[in-house]
């Protein structure tokens, strides 16, 4: 999951960020709206949290710009308002959801967890392919009944590759999911978690290279 935070005040961006990398989330940030805007262009967002109140380019703007935008984010709106009307005016313009400051992170959480649900289709509970058994709930793996203690990014990779279905994802892909902007696109770091990956899942293979178009898993053991 890939998402964007907007929010000026820089304590509370960078504290949502890292919150939300412990739920081994991708998170980019931005401090005001004409940052926020360049983000959009370049990549695709599950979520995006927005603060109403931003500076140069504001809130609404931003959110009527994903709305009308190709991808299909979904928008948590941030506001010190608890109004009725300024929650309704936020959900009017398009925003799938609105929060009030201050809020329990927990609350946070879930709420961008729901919303990111409705971004893509949401993997199964558990999924199981080739010897493997994936419980996405609980970040856990098995491979034929052995537990495989994964790192956040290797977790990551392998349900983004279950999610595709036997379909070939690339290494951009993969980039763009599972790591943040600032990560160098020539980087070598999705090929080395995927041997580390592979060497964590044990044999026969489960991965498979596919020579110039990225990984796959295969279906059937």
């Amino acid at each position: 999951m890939r998402v964007l935070v907007v929010e000026d005040e820089k304590m509370l961006a960078d504290g949502i960020a890292e919150g939300l990398r412990a739920e081994a989330m991708a998170v980019d940030v931005c401090y005001d709206g004409d940052s926020a805007r360049l983000r959009l262009a370049a990549y695709d967002y599950d979520v995006a949290i927005l603060d109403r109140d931003l500076p140069r380019v504001g809130g609404d703007d931003l959110c009527r710009k994903i709305v009308d935008g190709p991808h299909h984010t979904r928008i948590l709106m941030l506001t010190a308002s608890t109004e009725v009307e300024d929650r309704v005016e936020g959900l009017s313009l398009g925003a799938d959801d609105y929060l009030g400051k201050p809020f329990a992170f927990s609350e946070l959480v879930a709420r961008v967890q729901a919303l990111a649900r409705r971004s893509v289709p949401a993997p199964p509970p558990v999924i199981e392919r080739a010897g493997l058994t994936v419980d996405t709930a609980r970040r856990q793996v098995f491979r034929d009944g052995r537990y495989v203690p994964l790192s956040k990014k290797e977790f990551g990779v392998l349900v983004e590759l279950l999610r595709a279905d036997g379909a070939t994802v690339s290494t951009e892909r993969l980039l763009e999911k599972a790591w943040d902007e600032h990560i160098d696109p020539a980087t070598n770091v999705v090929r080395v978690t995927m041997m580390t990956l592979r060497r964590k899942l044990g044999t026969p293979p489960v991965i498979e290279t596919v020579p110039g178009s990225g990984y796959t898993v295969r279906k059937e053991r």
